[in-house]
Protein backbone atom coordinates (compact mmCIF):
# COMPACT_ATOMS: atom_id res chain seq x y z
CA UNK A 1 0.00 0.00 0.00
CA UNK A 2 1.40 3.63 -0.78
CA UNK A 3 0.58 6.39 1.35
CA UNK A 4 0.50 9.87 -0.62
CA UNK A 5 -0.32 12.68 1.22
CA UNK A 6 -3.57 11.71 3.67
CA UNK A 7 -4.05 8.93 0.34
CA UNK A 8 -3.88 5.14 1.35
CA UNK A 9 -3.79 3.90 -2.37
CA UNK A 10 -3.89 -0.20 -2.43
CA UNK A 11 -4.27 -0.35 -6.12
CA UNK A 12 -1.50 1.62 -7.67
CA UNK A 13 0.84 -0.16 -9.37
CA UNK A 14 3.74 1.99 -10.01
CA UNK A 15 5.38 5.18 -9.54
CA UNK A 16 7.49 6.65 -12.02
CA UNK A 17 9.43 10.13 -11.62
CA UNK A 18 11.30 11.82 -14.42
CA UNK A 19 13.33 15.21 -14.45
CA UNK A 20 12.77 17.82 -16.95
CA UNK A 21 15.34 16.75 -18.99
CA UNK A 22 13.41 13.10 -19.98
CA UNK A 23 15.90 11.33 -16.95
CA UNK A 24 13.94 8.81 -15.37
CA UNK A 25 14.58 9.13 -11.69
CA UNK A 26 12.90 6.67 -10.30
CA UNK A 27 10.25 3.59 -10.95
CA UNK A 28 9.33 1.39 -9.23
CA UNK A 29 8.43 -1.37 -12.11
CA UNK A 30 12.08 -1.80 -11.75
CA UNK A 31 13.04 -1.76 -8.02
CA UNK A 32 13.20 -5.47 -6.45
CA UNK A 33 11.79 -4.17 -3.39
CA UNK A 34 8.69 -3.80 -4.24
CA UNK A 35 8.07 -5.70 -7.81
CA UNK A 36 8.79 -9.32 -8.09
CA UNK A 37 9.47 -8.78 -12.20
CA UNK A 38 11.76 -6.62 -11.66
CA UNK A 39 14.26 -9.24 -12.32
CA UNK A 40 13.38 -8.79 -16.00
CA UNK A 41 15.55 -6.02 -16.18
CA UNK A 42 19.19 -4.20 -15.11
CA UNK A 43 18.46 -1.45 -12.96
CA UNK A 44 21.23 0.66 -14.84
CA UNK A 45 19.45 -0.31 -18.42
CA UNK A 46 16.53 2.30 -17.09
CA UNK A 47 17.64 4.31 -14.33
CA UNK A 48 19.29 7.45 -15.49
CA UNK A 49 18.66 6.83 -19.12
CA UNK A 50 15.72 8.83 -21.43
CA UNK A 51 12.17 8.14 -20.83
CA UNK A 52 11.67 7.69 -24.56
CA UNK A 53 14.45 5.54 -24.70
CA UNK A 54 12.56 3.05 -21.97
CA UNK A 55 9.70 3.07 -23.72
CA UNK A 56 10.34 3.56 -27.30
CA UNK A 57 6.73 3.04 -28.34
CA UNK A 58 5.03 6.20 -26.90
CA UNK A 59 4.80 8.85 -29.76
CA UNK A 60 6.20 12.50 -27.78
CA UNK A 61 2.64 14.90 -29.17
CA UNK A 62 0.25 11.87 -26.71
CA UNK A 63 3.03 11.58 -23.94
CA UNK A 64 1.28 12.39 -20.64
CA UNK A 65 5.10 13.17 -19.87
CA UNK A 66 5.51 15.79 -22.52
CA UNK A 67 2.14 17.48 -21.89
CA UNK A 68 2.57 17.66 -17.84
CA UNK A 69 5.80 19.44 -19.02
CA UNK A 70 4.70 21.66 -21.45
CA UNK A 71 1.30 22.65 -19.49
CA UNK A 72 2.72 21.82 -15.76
CA UNK A 73 -1.27 20.75 -15.41
CA UNK A 74 -2.23 17.43 -13.78
CA UNK A 75 -2.98 15.38 -16.75
CA UNK A 76 -5.01 12.00 -16.64
CA UNK A 77 -4.94 9.46 -19.65
CA UNK A 78 -6.71 6.16 -19.57
CA UNK A 79 -6.37 2.74 -21.27
CA UNK A 80 -3.27 3.80 -22.40
CA UNK A 81 -1.22 1.16 -24.37
CA UNK A 82 2.31 1.10 -24.54
CA UNK A 83 5.64 -1.17 -24.82
CA UNK A 84 9.04 -0.99 -22.77
CA UNK A 85 12.45 -1.59 -24.49
CA UNK A 86 12.04 -5.30 -23.88
CA UNK A 87 9.27 -4.90 -25.60
CA UNK A 88 7.00 -5.83 -22.36
CA UNK A 89 3.19 -4.47 -23.04
CA UNK A 90 1.14 -2.12 -20.72
CA UNK A 91 -1.88 -0.85 -20.90
CA UNK A 92 -2.62 1.24 -17.78
CA UNK A 93 -4.93 4.49 -15.98
CA UNK A 94 -1.99 7.11 -15.82
CA UNK A 95 -2.34 10.32 -13.53
CA UNK A 96 0.54 12.82 -14.05
CA UNK A 97 1.65 15.31 -11.65
CA UNK A 98 4.25 18.40 -12.43
CA UNK A 99 6.98 18.92 -9.27
CA UNK A 100 8.01 22.69 -8.34
CA UNK A 101 11.01 24.07 -6.58
CA UNK A 102 10.83 27.83 -5.60
CA UNK A 103 8.45 28.13 -8.78
CA UNK A 104 10.59 26.26 -10.94
CA UNK A 105 9.60 22.81 -12.64
CA UNK A 106 12.26 20.23 -11.69
CA UNK A 107 10.67 16.76 -12.85
CA UNK A 108 7.22 15.13 -13.32
CA UNK A 109 5.47 11.99 -11.34
CA UNK A 110 3.46 9.93 -13.01
CA UNK A 111 1.35 7.37 -11.05
CA UNK A 112 -0.58 4.51 -12.84
CA UNK A 113 -2.74 1.73 -12.55
CA UNK A 114 -2.16 -1.57 -14.37
CA UNK A 115 -5.44 -3.04 -16.48
CA UNK A 116 -5.70 -6.56 -14.63
CA UNK A 117 -4.47 -9.82 -15.90
CA UNK A 118 -6.39 -12.20 -17.75
CA UNK A 119 -8.93 -9.45 -18.53
CA UNK A 120 -8.06 -8.72 -21.79
CA UNK A 121 -6.57 -5.57 -20.52
CA UNK A 122 -9.56 -3.84 -19.80
CA UNK A 123 -10.48 -1.91 -16.93
CA UNK A 124 -13.96 -2.62 -15.33
CA UNK A 125 -16.41 -0.15 -14.15
CA UNK A 126 -15.41 -0.67 -10.22
CA UNK A 127 -11.56 -0.12 -11.19
CA UNK A 128 -12.36 2.69 -13.33
CA UNK A 129 -14.77 4.43 -10.39
CA UNK A 130 -11.65 3.75 -7.91
CA UNK A 131 -9.41 5.47 -10.37
CA UNK A 132 -11.46 8.74 -10.70
CA UNK A 133 -12.00 8.43 -6.98
CA UNK A 134 -8.39 8.56 -6.69
CA UNK A 135 -7.22 11.31 -9.19
CA UNK A 136 -10.53 13.74 -7.50
CA UNK A 137 -8.72 13.05 -3.51
CA UNK A 138 -5.44 14.06 -5.53
CA UNK A 139 -6.59 17.24 -6.69
CA UNK A 140 -8.67 17.80 -3.99
CA UNK A 141 -5.08 17.34 -1.66
CA UNK A 142 -2.84 19.25 -3.91
CA UNK A 143 -5.53 22.12 -3.73
CA UNK A 144 -6.49 21.79 -7.49
CA UNK A 145 -10.31 21.52 -7.24
CA UNK A 146 -11.35 25.50 -6.90
CA UNK A 147 -14.45 27.51 -7.84
CA UNK A 148 -12.68 27.73 -11.36
CA UNK A 149 -13.38 24.19 -12.26
CA UNK A 150 -16.86 24.43 -11.88
CA UNK A 151 -18.25 24.87 -15.26
CA UNK A 152 -21.68 27.03 -15.94
CA UNK A 153 -23.27 30.17 -17.87
CA UNK A 154 -26.20 29.59 -15.66
CA UNK A 155 -27.20 33.23 -14.12
CA UNK A 156 -28.12 31.23 -10.23
CA UNK A 157 -25.47 28.72 -10.34
CA UNK A 158 -22.65 31.68 -10.57
CA UNK A 159 -24.94 33.26 -7.86
CA UNK A 160 -24.47 30.00 -6.15
CA UNK A 161 -21.00 30.35 -6.70
CA UNK A 162 -20.33 33.65 -5.71
CA UNK A 163 -22.48 32.69 -2.34
CA UNK A 164 -20.26 29.45 -1.39
CA UNK A 165 -16.77 31.62 -1.60
CA UNK A 166 -18.35 33.97 0.90
CA UNK A 167 -19.55 31.21 3.07
CA UNK A 168 -15.84 29.66 2.49
CA UNK A 169 -14.56 32.47 4.37
CA UNK A 170 -17.32 32.36 7.45
CA UNK A 171 -17.80 29.91 10.19
CA UNK A 172 -21.53 29.91 8.99
CA UNK A 173 -22.45 25.83 8.57
CA UNK A 174 -22.68 25.28 5.16
CA UNK A 175 -25.58 23.12 3.41
CA UNK A 176 -25.34 22.45 0.14
CA UNK A 177 -28.33 20.25 -1.58
CA UNK A 178 -29.26 19.23 -5.18
CA UNK A 179 -30.04 15.86 -7.12
CA UNK A 180 -27.02 13.32 -7.07
CA UNK A 181 -24.54 14.63 -9.98
CA UNK A 182 -25.50 18.13 -10.03
CA UNK A 183 -21.39 18.61 -8.16
CA UNK A 184 -22.74 18.79 -4.53
CA UNK A 185 -18.91 17.36 -3.43
CA UNK A 186 -17.24 19.36 -6.21
CA UNK A 187 -18.80 22.79 -4.49
CA UNK A 188 -17.85 21.35 -1.00
CA UNK A 189 -14.36 20.36 -2.01
CA UNK A 190 -14.09 24.60 -3.85
CA UNK A 191 -15.28 25.41 -0.38
CA UNK A 192 -12.68 24.12 1.56
CA UNK A 193 -9.73 25.07 -0.98
CA UNK A 194 -10.83 28.41 -0.82
CA UNK A 195 -11.19 28.73 3.01
CA UNK A 196 -7.63 28.79 3.36
CA UNK A 197 -7.57 25.69 6.04
CA UNK A 198 -4.61 23.37 6.23
CA UNK A 199 -4.92 20.08 4.62
CA UNK A 200 -3.92 18.49 8.27
CA UNK A 201 -7.60 20.03 9.78
CA UNK A 202 -10.10 19.11 6.36
CA UNK A 203 -12.07 15.78 7.34
CA UNK A 204 -14.14 14.05 5.29
CA UNK A 205 -17.10 11.79 5.57
CA UNK A 206 -19.80 10.16 3.78
CA UNK A 207 -22.53 9.39 6.27
CA UNK A 208 -24.67 6.85 3.89
CA UNK A 209 -21.22 4.92 3.99
CA UNK A 210 -21.44 4.14 7.19
CA UNK A 211 -23.47 1.73 9.86
CA UNK A 212 -26.41 3.79 11.52
CA UNK A 213 -25.16 2.07 14.73
CA UNK A 214 -21.54 2.98 14.40
CA UNK A 215 -22.23 6.64 13.39
CA UNK A 216 -22.28 8.56 16.37
CA UNK A 217 -18.71 7.16 17.90
CA UNK A 218 -17.43 7.94 13.99
CA UNK A 219 -18.72 11.63 14.56
CA UNK A 220 -18.03 12.33 18.67
CA UNK A 221 -15.46 9.11 19.39
CA UNK A 222 -15.66 6.11 22.52
CA UNK A 223 -14.35 5.55 25.60
CA UNK A 224 -12.52 1.87 26.12
CA UNK A 225 -15.70 0.08 27.39
CA UNK A 226 -18.56 2.38 26.80
CA UNK A 227 -20.05 -0.51 24.86
CA UNK A 228 -19.11 -4.06 23.96
CA UNK A 229 -16.22 -4.35 22.52
CA UNK A 230 -15.52 -0.23 22.18
CA UNK A 231 -11.76 0.86 22.17
CA UNK A 232 -11.10 4.53 22.88
CA UNK A 233 -12.06 6.40 19.53
CA UNK A 234 -11.10 9.48 18.01
CA UNK A 235 -14.27 11.22 16.52
CA UNK A 236 -13.90 13.33 13.22
CA UNK A 237 -14.86 16.32 15.29
CA UNK A 238 -12.32 15.99 17.52
CA UNK A 239 -10.30 15.26 14.25
CA UNK A 240 -11.19 18.30 12.71
CA UNK A 241 -10.97 20.81 15.48
CA UNK A 242 -9.74 24.31 13.92
CA UNK A 243 -10.68 23.09 10.36
CA UNK A 244 -13.28 22.03 8.48
CA UNK A 245 -15.42 18.36 8.66
CA UNK A 246 -17.27 17.74 5.59
CA UNK A 247 -20.70 16.20 6.01
CA UNK A 248 -21.70 13.93 2.96
CA UNK A 249 -25.20 12.50 2.91
CA UNK A 250 -26.48 14.45 5.93
CA UNK A 251 -29.82 13.20 5.55
CA UNK A 252 -28.20 9.62 6.77
CA UNK A 253 -27.48 10.48 10.09
CA UNK A 254 -29.86 9.45 12.81
CA UNK A 255 -32.62 11.14 13.98
CA UNK A 256 -31.45 10.51 17.64
CA UNK A 257 -27.61 11.36 16.69
CA UNK A 258 -28.96 14.96 14.61
CA UNK A 259 -29.77 16.43 18.08
CA UNK A 260 -26.03 16.02 19.17
CA UNK A 261 -24.68 17.17 15.96
CA UNK A 262 -27.31 20.49 16.68
CA UNK A 263 -25.66 20.72 19.68
CA UNK A 264 -21.75 21.10 18.41
CA UNK A 265 -22.75 23.30 16.07
CA UNK A 266 -24.21 25.46 18.50
CA UNK A 267 -21.57 25.86 21.30
CA UNK A 268 -19.03 23.45 20.17
CA UNK A 269 -19.16 21.41 22.69
CA UNK A 270 -20.13 17.26 22.75
CA UNK A 271 -19.65 14.12 24.82
CA UNK A 272 -17.88 11.10 23.23
CA UNK A 273 -20.10 8.09 24.23
CA UNK A 274 -19.14 6.40 27.40
CA UNK A 275 -17.19 9.95 28.94
CA UNK A 276 -18.05 11.85 31.76
CA UNK A 277 -17.03 15.47 30.88
CA UNK A 278 -17.85 17.25 27.60
CA UNK A 279 -15.20 18.45 25.08
CA UNK A 280 -14.84 21.55 22.67
CA UNK A 281 -14.14 22.23 19.57
CA UNK A 282 -14.09 24.93 16.61
CA UNK A 283 -15.08 22.93 13.39
CA UNK A 284 -16.70 24.44 10.34
CA UNK A 285 -19.67 21.57 9.49
CA UNK A 286 -20.09 21.73 5.35
CA UNK A 287 -22.96 19.18 4.57
CA UNK A 288 -24.32 18.04 1.48
CA UNK A 289 -27.60 15.73 0.83
CA UNK A 290 -29.54 15.01 -2.45
CA UNK A 291 -33.29 15.76 -2.01
CA UNK A 292 -34.86 19.03 -1.10
CA UNK A 293 -34.63 19.68 3.11
CA UNK A 294 -38.45 20.43 3.18
CA UNK A 295 -38.92 17.10 2.13
CA UNK A 296 -36.45 15.82 4.07
CA UNK A 297 -38.48 17.55 7.36
CA UNK A 298 -41.48 16.23 6.46
CA UNK A 299 -40.30 12.63 5.68
CA UNK A 300 -38.79 12.87 9.58
CA UNK A 301 -35.19 12.03 8.07
CA UNK A 302 -33.80 15.81 9.24
CA UNK A 303 -34.40 17.24 12.14
CA UNK A 304 -36.35 20.94 11.45
CA UNK A 305 -33.97 22.62 13.95
CA UNK A 306 -30.95 21.51 12.78
CA UNK A 307 -32.37 22.63 9.11
CA UNK A 308 -32.84 25.81 10.47
CA UNK A 309 -29.58 25.90 12.10
CA UNK A 310 -27.96 25.99 8.86
CA UNK A 311 -30.30 28.36 7.23
CA UNK A 312 -28.27 31.08 7.00
CA UNK A 313 -25.57 28.77 4.92
CA UNK A 314 -27.87 27.28 2.48
CA UNK A 315 -26.38 26.69 -1.34
CA UNK A 316 -29.33 24.89 -3.81
CA UNK A 317 -28.00 23.74 -7.22
CA UNK A 318 -29.99 23.30 -10.31
CA UNK A 319 -30.51 20.26 -11.84
CA UNK A 320 -29.14 20.08 -15.54
CA UNK A 321 -33.09 19.83 -16.65
CA UNK A 322 -33.34 23.11 -15.52
CA UNK A 323 -30.20 25.08 -16.84
CA UNK A 324 -29.98 23.78 -20.26
CA UNK A 325 -27.99 26.54 -21.83
CA UNK A 326 -24.85 24.54 -19.50
CA UNK A 327 -25.56 21.21 -21.93
CA UNK A 328 -23.18 23.33 -24.99
CA UNK A 329 -20.77 24.27 -22.41
CA UNK A 330 -20.69 20.27 -21.08
CA UNK A 331 -20.31 19.01 -24.58
CA UNK A 332 -17.58 20.75 -25.78
CA UNK A 333 -15.42 20.66 -22.71
CA UNK A 334 -15.86 16.60 -22.04
CA UNK A 335 -15.57 16.16 -25.58
CA UNK A 336 -12.24 17.97 -25.50
CA UNK A 337 -11.37 15.96 -22.56
CA UNK A 338 -11.69 12.58 -22.57
CA UNK A 339 -10.45 13.30 -26.42
CA UNK A 340 -7.34 14.29 -24.68
CA UNK A 341 -7.52 11.38 -21.41
CA UNK A 342 -7.74 8.79 -24.39
CA UNK A 343 -5.52 10.20 -26.87
CA UNK A 344 -8.42 10.11 -29.35
CA UNK A 345 -8.77 13.42 -31.88
CA UNK A 346 -12.38 13.06 -32.33
CA UNK A 347 -14.10 15.33 -35.15
CA UNK A 348 -16.67 16.95 -33.06
CA UNK A 349 -20.75 16.05 -32.10
CA UNK A 350 -23.12 15.85 -34.58
CA UNK A 351 -25.92 18.50 -34.83
CA UNK A 352 -28.61 15.77 -34.05
CA UNK A 353 -26.66 14.36 -30.76
CA UNK A 354 -26.80 18.29 -29.66
CA UNK A 355 -30.44 18.62 -30.09
CA UNK A 356 -30.98 15.19 -28.56
CA UNK A 357 -29.18 16.13 -25.41
CA UNK A 358 -30.52 19.43 -25.34
CA UNK A 359 -34.22 17.45 -25.15
CA UNK A 360 -32.76 14.68 -22.60
CA UNK A 361 -34.01 15.48 -19.18
CA UNK A 362 -30.83 14.01 -17.52
CA UNK A 363 -32.00 12.35 -14.22
CA UNK A 364 -28.26 12.16 -13.36
CA UNK A 365 -27.33 15.50 -13.96
CA UNK A 366 -24.02 16.70 -14.94
CA UNK A 367 -22.25 13.08 -14.03
CA UNK A 368 -24.59 11.29 -16.70
CA UNK A 369 -23.71 13.72 -19.32
CA UNK A 370 -20.09 13.33 -18.30
CA UNK A 371 -20.07 9.89 -18.07
CA UNK A 372 -22.32 9.73 -21.61
CA UNK A 373 -19.38 11.48 -23.46
CA UNK A 374 -16.60 9.82 -21.67
CA UNK A 375 -18.22 6.53 -23.60
CA UNK A 376 -19.15 7.83 -26.78
CA UNK A 377 -15.61 8.67 -27.12
CA UNK A 378 -14.00 5.40 -25.26
CA UNK A 379 -16.16 3.91 -28.29
CA UNK A 380 -15.48 6.19 -31.47
CA UNK A 381 -12.57 5.74 -33.53
CA UNK A 382 -10.31 8.42 -34.02
CA UNK A 383 -11.04 11.53 -36.03
CA UNK A 384 -15.07 9.95 -36.05
CA UNK A 385 -17.61 12.11 -35.53
CA UNK A 386 -19.83 11.50 -32.38
CA UNK A 387 -23.10 10.47 -33.80
CA UNK A 388 -26.11 8.79 -32.39
CA UNK A 389 -24.42 5.29 -32.88
CA UNK A 390 -22.22 5.90 -30.18
CA UNK A 391 -25.31 7.03 -27.75
CA UNK A 392 -25.04 4.34 -24.54
CA UNK A 393 -28.67 2.49 -25.51
CA UNK A 394 -30.28 3.39 -22.16
CA UNK A 395 -30.53 6.81 -23.06
CA UNK A 396 -31.75 6.31 -26.59
CA UNK A 397 -34.29 4.05 -24.99
CA UNK A 398 -35.50 6.62 -22.74
CA UNK A 399 -35.15 9.14 -25.51
CA UNK A 400 -37.81 7.58 -27.64
CA UNK A 401 -40.23 7.03 -24.50
CA UNK A 402 -40.17 10.26 -23.63
CA UNK A 403 -41.00 11.31 -27.39
CA UNK A 404 -43.39 8.73 -28.19
CA UNK A 405 -45.49 10.09 -24.28
CA UNK A 406 -44.44 13.56 -26.58
CA UNK A 407 -45.95 13.00 -29.97
CA UNK A 408 -49.60 11.32 -28.07
CA UNK A 409 -49.78 14.04 -26.00
CA UNK A 410 -49.52 16.51 -29.28
CA UNK A 411 -51.82 14.05 -30.80
CA UNK A 412 -54.33 14.90 -28.15
CA UNK A 413 -53.90 18.69 -27.76
CA UNK A 414 -54.97 18.43 -32.03
CA UNK A 415 -57.84 16.41 -31.80
CA UNK A 416 -58.70 18.67 -28.58
CA UNK A 417 -58.20 21.81 -30.57
CA UNK A 418 -59.75 20.65 -33.16
CA UNK A 419 -63.04 19.63 -31.09
CA UNK A 420 -62.89 22.86 -29.81
CA UNK A 421 -63.74 24.68 -32.99
CA UNK A 422 -66.07 21.91 -34.28
CA UNK A 423 -67.87 22.88 -30.87
CA UNK A 424 -67.94 26.52 -31.50
CA UNK A 425 -68.71 26.46 -35.08
CA UNK A 426 -71.51 23.78 -34.36
CA UNK A 427 -72.59 26.69 -31.14
CA UNK A 428 -72.59 29.64 -33.93
CA UNK A 429 -75.61 27.69 -36.05
CA UNK A 430 -77.46 27.46 -32.33
CA UNK A 431 -77.88 23.42 -32.25
CA UNK A 432 -79.23 21.36 -29.43
CA UNK A 433 -77.37 20.08 -26.82
CA UNK A 434 -77.44 16.12 -27.65
CA UNK A 435 -77.42 17.48 -31.43
CA UNK A 436 -73.68 19.34 -31.08
CA UNK A 437 -72.71 16.34 -28.64
CA UNK A 438 -73.75 13.49 -31.15
CA UNK A 439 -71.26 15.25 -33.71
CA UNK A 440 -68.63 15.94 -31.69
CA UNK A 441 -68.72 12.42 -30.26
CA UNK A 442 -69.17 10.59 -33.92
CA UNK A 443 -65.70 13.08 -35.12
CA UNK A 444 -63.93 11.39 -32.08
CA UNK A 445 -64.93 7.84 -32.82
CA UNK A 446 -63.89 8.77 -36.84
CA UNK A 447 -60.51 9.69 -35.31
CA UNK A 448 -59.70 7.07 -33.75
CA UNK A 449 -60.79 4.42 -36.13
CA UNK A 450 -58.35 6.75 -38.57
CA UNK A 451 -55.65 6.04 -36.53
CA UNK A 452 -56.14 2.19 -35.56
CA UNK A 453 -56.15 1.66 -39.01
CA UNK A 454 -59.50 0.33 -39.14
CA UNK A 455 -59.58 -1.67 -36.06
CA UNK A 456 -62.28 -1.29 -33.76
CA UNK A 457 -60.23 -3.03 -31.17
CA UNK A 458 -57.40 -0.79 -31.10
CA UNK A 459 -59.61 2.28 -31.46
CA UNK A 460 -61.71 1.34 -28.11
CA UNK A 461 -57.98 1.27 -26.59
CA UNK A 462 -57.00 4.77 -27.91
CA UNK A 463 -60.98 5.86 -26.65
CA UNK A 464 -60.71 3.71 -23.50
CA UNK A 465 -63.91 2.51 -24.37
CA UNK A 466 -65.36 -1.11 -23.69
CA UNK A 467 -65.05 -2.87 -27.20
CA UNK A 468 -68.76 -3.01 -26.76
CA UNK A 469 -69.47 0.64 -25.98
CA UNK A 470 -67.55 1.57 -29.11
CA UNK A 471 -69.77 -1.02 -30.97
CA UNK A 472 -73.11 0.16 -29.77
CA UNK A 473 -71.92 3.89 -30.97
CA UNK A 474 -70.73 2.55 -34.19
CA UNK A 475 -74.30 0.88 -34.89
CA UNK A 476 -76.29 4.69 -33.66
CA UNK A 477 -73.79 6.34 -35.80
CA UNK A 478 -74.26 4.19 -38.88
CA UNK A 479 -70.15 4.04 -39.26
Amino acid sequence: MLNIGNLLISNLDYILIVDKNYKIIYNTRYDALINDKSTEYVWGDVMGKNFFEVYPSVPREQCSISQCMETREVIVNKNQEYFDYLGRRFVTNNVTIPLTRKGQLVAVAELAMDAPEGTDDTFSVAENARFEEFVSRLKQEAGLITFDTILTVNPQMKSSIERAQILAKMPNPTLIYGETGTGKELFAQSMISCSGVSDKKVVIQNCAAVPEGLLESILFGAVKGSYTGSENITGLFEQADGGILFLDELNSIPYGVQSKLLRVIQDGTFRPIGARNDKHVNVKVIAAMNIDPVEAINNQVLRNDLFYRFSSGLINLLPLRERKEDITLYIKYFTEYFSSVYGKSVAGVSEEVKQLFYEYEWPGNVREIKNTIESMVVTAKPGEELDTRCIPSYIMEQFSKIQKTKMAEDAKEKVKNELCKKLEAECEENLEYHQIMDTLEKELIMKALEKAGGSRGKAAKILGLPRNTLKYRLDKFNL
